[in-house]
């Protein structure tokens, strides 16, 4: 019971701090409006094809992309991008506790290691998945095509989806940062990875059009599965069968990376 008792004030807490940063709110909701409003319209692939007889560019964009839309392609892309941003600056939060002196406080107290690092990640799922309902909101409104397979159900499958991948890449992270007291040394690891697993995947571009060496990146990379899920979940018809591998993938992922990230926050966690 104390493990669960320290796990919810540590979340608690690590949302309060969120929910009260108007600044970081206010980019949390205005971010996912930019990229949707400028990057999602200006990208418009269907017209390279607008010179096709009628009928043939929807037919090579639904061969290429799943849909005659890019925009809905894309949209759903940029759940994954944002989720994929939010949950790699997770590690940040335990170097700047132990600067504080906060992290000296709660390795005092008899709160598991393990919970300490565990609320960071849930705190992290937990913005990735209000992100996600705000760009899938706005990107409705933006003229988001969905699928004739999609229900109101579908919606809580991809916050099952997110919330896997999320697990994940944030137990990731904050191993790097266990035992960093500066925050140079996680960010620079940040951008050396962030770019390589968003562009080896199918956020923006299918893989199947893929370089043979990038499809391989693309086959391990999490990012692509999650990416697959959300489209299965809303702007494709769904395939059952690729879906329940999406999940497999997303759920062996979380499993294998939280128990090792719990087991080096038990061995290395300091002040």
């Amino acid at each position: 019971m104390s493990w669960l008792r320290g796990l919810w004030a540590l979340t608690v807490r690590e949302i309060k701090k969120w929910l009260k940063d108007p600044v970081l709110l206010l980019v949390t909701v205005v971010q996912p409006f930019v990229w949707m409003a400028f990057f999602g319209k200006s990208m418009n692939i269907g017209g390279l094809l607008s010179g096709l007889p009628p009928g043939m560019a929807e037919s090579v964009m639904g061969t290429a992309f799943g849909t005659s839309d890019y925009f809905s392609y894309m949209a759903i892309g940029m759940i994954s991008f944002t989720a994929m941003f939010t949950t790699m600056f997770t590690g940040m939060s335990i170097v700047w506790d132990r600067r504080l002196g906060f992290l000296n406080k709660v390795l005092s107290t008899p709160v598991p290691r393990g919970a300490i690092v565990l609320s960071k990640v849930l705190n992290s799922a937990i913005r990735s998945i209000f992100q996600a309902t705000v760009i899938f909101t706005i990107a409705l409104f933006l003229g988001l095509r969905l699928s004739p397979s999609f229900s109101p159900v579908n919606v809580l499958l991809v916050y099952g989806a997110i919330f896997l991948f999320c697990v994940g890449i944030s137990f990731i992270f904050l191993t790097i940062t266990l035992r960093a007291t500066k925050i140079e040394a996680p960010m620079a690891f940040v951008n050396l990875i962030n770019l390589p697993l968003m562009f080896a995947s199918n956020v923006f571009f299918p893989t199947s059009m893929m370089p043979d060496w990038i499809k391989a990146i693309a086959r391990v990379n999490p990012v692509t599965y999650l990416t697959d899920a959300c489209r299965q979940l809303t702007v494709w018809t769904t395939d059952y069968h690729a879906l329940a591998v999406d999940f497999a993938y997303l759920g062996t992922f979380a499993a294998v990376l939280s128990a090792i990230g719990i087991l080096l926050a038990m061995r290395y966690l300091s002040r």
